[in-house]
């Protein structure tokens, strides 16, 4: 089948592929992080070797060092369609979810009610669960367990004029599914709550676009979009200023500071460059460079290569009756982070996959309520298999293959 991507002209960018000790493996397990683009390694690279040294000083070196992290601030902004003031860039996206929970501790007072779901990874609910000690109520958007997604009738239900956050995944690091943004951020802003939006597992398969989705706060983490290890937040600005400062009191009109109290790793920030430049490169290859909005088009190219790519993997598994398949058993909804489970524990199935040189993980990956909710047995978990636009075809070939052999 000819696909909406080169994918010998994409994976060109990634070191990874031309390493002798990773040749004949395929790689499956995306959704625990991606390889790094080479243009990432470059500017990381860059920064240590021309001016590893505190930015924003007086001297050349130090203000271009500043004016790295700067444009990685910028464009990332332009990638995501939001303003540059709501860029906040963190160590992760745990950390930052950390961070946030202890400002709303700050901000909500008791009596106040949140929701949060079950579906979510551990990071972005557990945060905001702690508000209970401070007297707010926490409410639990369920899955359904039939199909493990999140209804909008549900998150209805909870609702009242006491609800002041909601927080949820823009798709579950299991479930797979795409959760409906737009919609869901309309029905809690009807209350006049705040939206959290956790997109780490999708931003690597579809580039989120932040004014249209509507989220008050959309988290993703830069080393599961091809870059270094951090988190980003984007904030919106009016908020980021209403939230109390988690930052050195000094700093507390500095808005890009007020939510990242560890300080911002210079060589890292800088580094995101890469992913812009990434991103640049690849919509040269989908032929979409030069359109109204190029970065839109491209993520419309990065979702119909994976979707066709999913195709094979998912009807192979839909054709057997002794695995189950969480959440959508179609590519249409999902992205490809394909989670199943059957009578072998996932983490034995990932240890036979590696014997046939599939790397991919099983466990109940932070998503512990989520399991637990579908009894699947959080010792037992599932065995999940993720990739992004940069899998080749014979790899999801080799996958099905080695599936036929360990299930």
């Amino acid at each position: 089948m000819t696909l909406p991507l080169n994918t010998t002209a994409v994976r060109a960018n990634f070191p990874a592929f031309k390493q002798a000790d990773l040749q004949g493996w395929a790689f499956f397990e995306n959704a625990g992080g991606a390889y790094m683009a080479q243009q990432v390694i470059d500017h990381y690279n860059h920064y240590f070797t021309a001016h590893k040294l505190q930015p924003y000083g007086t001297y050349p070196a130090s203000q271009e060092a500043g004016s790295e992290m700067d444009r990685a601030h910028v464009r990332l902004a332009k990638v995501l369609n939001t303003s540059v003031d709501a860029i906040h860039i963190g160590p992760s996206t745990s950390a930052n979810t950390y961070t946030l929970g202890k400002a709303f501790e700050e901000f909500l007072s008791a009596g106040d009610a949140i929701i949060v779901t079950n579906q979510c990874h551990e990071a972005n609910t557990g945060a905001f669960r702690k508000l209970e000690k401070i007297g707010v109520e926490v409410r639990e958007w369920q899955v359904n367990t039939e199909t493990a997604e999140l209804e909008l009738d549900a998150l209805t239900a909870l609702l009242d004029d006491k609800v002041k956050l909601v927080t949820f995944p823009h798709c579950s690091n299991i479930v797979g599914h795409i959760n409906p943004v737009k919609k869901i951020c309309e029905i809690a802003h009807s209350v006049g709550a705040i939206t959290v939006v956790d997109g780490v597992a999708y931003a690597p398969h579809t580039l989120p676009d932040i004014t249209d989705l509507g989220a008050d706060i959309y988290l993703f983490s830069t080393y599961k979009t091809y870059g270094p290890h951090q988190g980003v937040m984007v904030v919106d600005p009016d908020l980021a200023k209403k939230l109390p400062n988690q930052g050195h009191f000094f700093n507390k009109d500095i808005l890009r500071k007020r939510l990242v109290p560890a300080g911002p790793d210079h060589a890292q920030i800088a580094a995101c460059n890469g992913i812009v430049d990434y991103l640049d490169e690849l919509a040269k290859i989908a032929g979409t460079q030069g359109t109204p909005d190029p970065y839109r088009a491209t993520s419309l190219k990065m979702r119909a290569q994976e979707t066709q790519l999913v195709e094979p993997l998912m009807d192979y598994l839909r054709g057997r009756n002794d695995v189950r398949i969480i959440g959508p058993s179609t590519p249409i909804d999902r992205v490809p982070t394909i989670a199943i489970h059957c009578e072998k524990p996932g983490q034995e199935l990932a240890q036979d996959l590696a014997k046939h040189k599939i790397m991919a993980a099983g466990g109940h990956f932070y998503a512990y309520r989520l399991i637990k909710a579908l009894d699947l047995g959080v010792d037992h978990g599932v065995l999940r298999m993720s990739f992004v636009h940069y899998t080749a075809q014979n790899e999801i070939d080799q996958l099905i293959k080695a599936l036929d052999q360990v299930l």
